[in-house]
């Protein structure tokens, strides 16, 4: 199983290049925030207990998210592989990560940071939010979740380096450039299931 985090600040265009990422090489996108949202839907366990500290405007504690990464991969036993996206944000949930996908044999292979710079994430996610209507695409908004991005999940980036699986990219140019620069990074692991 391949294992990859997709990794970067808001606007840095994650979510663009996840999409092609999943079609070009067979893997399944592994949102928390949506995994969070279908266990809530389908009143598992799991599901009740995020409720309860969604509901009071708490973050979910990161042994309810394990758990629910842990059932989405058992659910999926010939996957052949996963991105992740929006986990892990702190160090301590990618040792936890860590820990589970060692239990199951599926360690992350590579980390993959697209950089961009401060003043083009803002112009992005500014342009984001007048074409898609978002509320949180202001500046005061932008600059306080690029603020905390930097204080508390960049860390996680050097987490990962320390391991040997980072690899920055810069995330800057087009669409098409960035997804080439990502995809000869993933060759070194898997082929593409399609062209």
């Amino acid at each position: 199983m391949f294992n990859l985090v997709l990794f970067g600040p808001p606007g840095c265009g994650k979510g663009t290049q996840s999409e092609r990422l999943l079609n070009r090489y067979g893997l399944l996108h592994l949102s928390t925030g949506d995994l969070l949202r279908n266990e809530v839907a389908r009143a598992t366990p799991l599901g009740m207990e995020a409720k309860k500290f969604m509901d009071n405007g708490m973050l979910v504690p990161d042994e309810v998210v394990i758990g629910m990464i842990s059932s989405k991969l058992e659910s999926e036993p010939h996957a052949r592989g996963f991105i992740f996206d929006g986990f892990p944000r702190t160090v301590a949930q990618a040792a936890a990560l860590d820990r589970l996908l060692d239990f199951l044999h599926a360690p992350i292979r590579l980390v993959l940071s697209l950089e961009v710079p401060e003043k083009e994430l803002v112009r992005r996610l500014i342009e984001r939010g007048l074409i898609s209507g978002r509320t949180d695409d202001n500046e005061e908004v932008i600059a306080k979740r690029t603020k905390e991005y930097f204080a508390k999940t960049e860390p996680v980036a050097q987490y990962y380096a320390e391991q040997g699986k980072l690899q920055r990219v810069k995330g800057d140019d087009g669409i098409e450039t960035v997804g080439g620069a990502l995809e000869k990074e993933i060759e070194k692991y898997i082929d593409p299931v399609s062209a």
